[in-house]
């Protein structure tokens, strides 16, 4: 494929330094909310392994109390972001982190189906508004052109979170006894505690927009401001970009239906992997996790370039469909080998998790770049609240697949179906559009016209 780099995306030597410090001041942080966000939500699947027994769950009720988080989510997500956009993201973000840690810190104390119900439902409303709080504050300081490379180191956080999270959260299962807790309680406890500690920090962290970044030199400062300015002109042009336009634009409800059947995979996956692994032989609980934390590191790797790659290519809609279609097969492969051969069956998990990471980029940088201004606060938190109701679904539907069956089979198999056909129809709809293609991006092309104007 032919490279848009050149063309689309030639800053200058002014651009490349302040972006280069936008990165290094923005995301190492930005990076690390996430990580610590995505290791509180998905630990659960880990704490599985002893609490269901400790506590009584069977396999539905675990899938049901780990997707419910998702009702809570999807409840106050647009409301979370719209007081996002009102005091700034510094001050609201904080507000999120504080409130999560506690409930995160808080699962220690479920003792049965009605506690891990009612906990795992305060801790979703509790993040509310997290996620595209994030992917907005990411559209105010850096250009379209270089977005999905930008998400995707944010989306690094994900496997990175699972394959660091995952040796961690084993070894601490085996602290049962200590301080008369269980090894799952303080699991719950040790990895909640630091987001109360980054909510304190945040707001001396953080720097809203860029035209308050003192840490810009001023011609930086200047350069960037004016930048977004002209790239949110070039798209306001072309339609309403108030809050509530955002919730009404019928692209939104369709990338909220495409992002259901994406986020089916990731957590369906993701809160299942550790009783998968769990089930291929008699692994201690340490063993499961440095066993799953092999597929998250590759995916880390795979996600990583396959961002760069979409972002030079321009080709968003292709890279979301292809991924998805390798993790659909990945996860057909581990259904179908399950029973006959581990190794390969952890080779389609593999090939599923890089899939799953890798697909999350690209798609999410296509609401972002048709959405601007309040509008794209409001789209992409409804984006995320739809779409995110897969995370509630997914879990629950393997729950009851597992029960049923009696095996991890079925449950792999729809994960797979959700996956393939969310690919076909995320292409038939992006391919041809203006996000899905940077090509036909107007304002990819309105500063791809100046910079052809300032050559002699």
């Amino acid at each position: 494929m032919t490279s848009l780099t050149p063309q689309f995306s030639d800053l200058g030597e002014l651009g490349d330094r302040t972006l280069r410090k936008v990165r290094r001041r923005v995301m190492p942080l930005i990076v690390l909310l996430y990580f610590v966000a995505y290791l509180d939500r998905n630990n659960v699947g880990f704490a599985k392994l002893t609490m269901s027994e400790d506590i009584g769950l069977n396999a539905a009720a675990y899938g049901l109390g780990a997707g419910i988080f998702f009702l809570g989510y999807a409840l106050l997500e647009v409301p979370s972001n719209a007081g996002m956009y009102k005091f700034g993201a510094r001050k609201w973000l904080a507000r999120i982190l504080i409130t999560w840690g506690i409930f995160a810190t808080a699962m220690c104390l479920v003792n049965g189906e009605t506690t891990y119900y009612i906990i795992r439902f305060l801790l979703g409303a509790a993040e509310a508004g997290f996620f595209p709080a994030i992917l907005f504050y990411l559209t105010l300081w850096f250009p379209a052109a270089q977005r999905v490379t930008v998400l995707g180191i944010f989306i690094l956080a994900q496997p990175v979170s699972n394959a660091l999270g995952a040796p961690v959260s084993g070894l601490l299962l085996q602290m049962d006894g200590i301080m008369g807790l269980q090894g799952w309680q303080w699991l719950y406890i040790i990895e909640g505690i630091p987001a109360i500690l980054l909510g304190l920090l945040t707001p001396l962290l953080m720097t809203d927009r860029p035209r308050d970044a003192k840490w810009l030199s001023p011609d930086e400062r200047e350069w960037l401001a004016s930048t977004m300015d002209k790239e949110l002109a070039v798209k306001s042009s072309t339609g309403k970009h108030n809050f509530l336009a955002g919730l009404k634009d019928k692209r939104t409800l369709t990338y909220s239906a495409l992002y259901f059947g994406l986020v089916c995979g990731i957590y369906g996956l993701g809160l299942w992997m550790p009783t998968i692994v769990s089930a291929m032989g008699k692994f201690s609980t340490a063993q499961v996790g440095f066993i799953v934390a092999i597929p998250y590191t590759i995916a880390a790797v795979f996600v990583y370039f396959w961002s760069k790659r979409a972002d030079r290519t321009g080709k968003r809609a292709w890279h979301t469909a292809v991924s998805m279609v390798l993790a659909g097969m990945g996860l057909l492969a581990a259904g179908y080998l399950l029973p006959v051969n581990p190794v390969l069956a952890m080779i389609g998990l593999t090939a599923s998790a890089m899939g799953i990471y890798g697909a999350i980029a690209p798609f999410l940088s296509m609401p972002s770049a048709a959405l601007t201004g309040a509008a794209a606060a409001a789209g992409l938190a409804l984006i995320n609240s739809l779409g995110n109701l897969g995370g509630f679904v997914a879990p629950y539907a393997v729950g009851l697949l597992n029960d049923a069956t009696g095996n991890n089979q079925s449950g792999l198999l729809f994960l797979s179906a959700c996956l393939c056909i969310t690919a076909v129809a995320t292409y038939l709809y992006a391919r041809k559009r203006p996000e899905g293609d940077a090509a036909l991006d107007p304002a990819v092309a309105a500063a791809a016209a100046v910079d052809t104007a300032k050559i002699p």
